[in-house]
């Protein structure tokens, strides 16, 4: 011991060294800090600038932009400013709606901030959390959903939290589907870390399905879940991993790079059939479309599972050109939209009806649509769960 405690011992000349370094770096760490904030607020200032007229001057409208870049650099210190200024209440509920609306807000900012373990954090956690609509989803379409809303933090503390609130939420929306929020929890943790075994290139030793298949046994209250829904569920994240947005804060627009296909299509109402033209995009196994190509969020996401599609003749859509997306019976198609306040909320279509500028337009989108779409049995199964939750009553919370 006394020669491991010699070899490690300092002169006074090399304390002192060390101490003017971590000064220097403790320094350098509070500068950094403050240029961060100067950056944030020069950048406010000269997107105030290019304002309309009629809101250049408006100090509250200032004030926002300048808060939603605190944000994106120190999330704390954002909300703080916000609600300092009198753009946000200092209540979870109105924090987690400023969150869950996103305009302009850093994605991977959202998650850290919705991660940070004490009592007012946690709270908006849980209201940011029961602003999705998870009803009749299945369960990776929902979690498609949630993580579409923010990118997922690195700690592993931090991400049992969200999938404690997340699976709260999803069996709270659809009783009968897990015996347990126990059940739900333990899944979709599971989900996530699949998706990242499989998919980040520093994890060398990829976990096989039948090892996926044996982490999870005995999750169902001490019974096992169906191997071949664990089978399917393995393939579906194997062949369609979860693609959490790389954003600025700026520009959804990040997330489709290399797109399957784009463009222009009219699509039809559901409601009411009238006809609006929409900027389609088709990547990762799902179909965007867009009210503008500068748009920051999708009006809609159709994700292509179960589904089928097929051409549809003038003679019933008074529209040359068109096709239509279709679940193959009369049973909803598990997409979801934003409805007039924002928030993301199922779709109600049985139908997704489109039209092309020109027959050639109609037939590549039908042609790209079909080499995108996969099946599975996964929500075949979770249908037959929820139908026997109901004839055999479930402890479900």
């Amino acid at each position: 011991m006394d020669i491991i405690h010699c070899s490690i011992d300092l002169t006074e000349d090399e304390q002192q060294l060390l101490m003017t370094i971590r000064g220097r770096k403790q320094q350098l760490e509070l500068d950094i800090k403050r240029l961060k904030e100067e950056i944030a607020d020069v950048t406010a200032e000269l997107e105030s600038m290019d304002l309309p007229e009629d809101t250049k001057n408006n100090p509250k409208t200032k004030q926002m932009s300048m808060g939603k870049k605190k944000f994106n650099m120190d999330p704390k210190k954002g909300i703080e400013y916000l609600i300092k200024y009198d753009l946000l209440q200092n209540t979870p509920e109105d924090v987690a709606g400023f969150l869950f609306q996103g305009d302009g807000l850093d994605k991977t900012a959202i998650g850290d901030y919705l991660g940070e373990r004490n009592d007012f954090n946690i709270a908006v956690l849980k209201a940011f959390v029961n602003l999705h609509e998870f009803s009749e989803m299945i369960l990776v379409q929902a979690l498609r959903q949630f993580l579409w809303s923010f990118r997922l933090p690195g700690e592993a503390q931090k991400i049992d939290r969200m999938m404690e609130c997340f699976a709260e939420r999803y069996c709270e929306l659809n009783e009968g589907v897990f015996t347990s929020t126990d059940t739900c929890y333990v899944l979709s943790f599971a989900i996530i870390m699949l998706n990242t075994s499989l998919h980040n290139p520093s994890v060398k030793d990829k976990p096989t399905v039948e090892r996926f298949i044996q982490m999870n046994r005995g999750i169902n209250d001490g019974e096992d879940l169906p191997a071949k829904l664990l089978t399917s569920l393995y393939e579906s994240i194997k062949n369609e991993p979860f693609k959490i947005p790389e954003d600025d804060g700026n520009d959804l627009m990040h997330t489709f790079f290399n797109p399957v296909k784009e463009g222009w299509l009219w699509k039809q109402g559901g409601r009411y059939k009238n006809w609006k033209r929409r900027w389609f995009i088709l990547n990762d196994n799902c179909l965007y479309y867009f009210e503008y190509t500068t748009d920051k969020e999708p009006k809609g996401i159709i994700p292509l599972e179960n589904i089928r599609v097929r051409e549809v003749g003038p003679e019933k859509t008074n529209k040359p050109n068109c096709f239509e997306i279709h679940s193959g019976g009369h049973e909803i198609i598990k997409a979801c939209k934003l409805d007039s306040e924002g928030k993301v909320v199922e779709g109600k279509h049985t139908v997704y009806r489109m039209s092309a500028s020109k027959a050639e337009d109609k037939e590549e989108w039908m042609t790209a649509i079909k080499t995108s779409i996969s099946e599975h049995p996964f929500y075949d199964m979770l249908a037959t769960r929820r139908k026997n939750a109901v004839t055999h009553p479930s402890k479900n919370t």
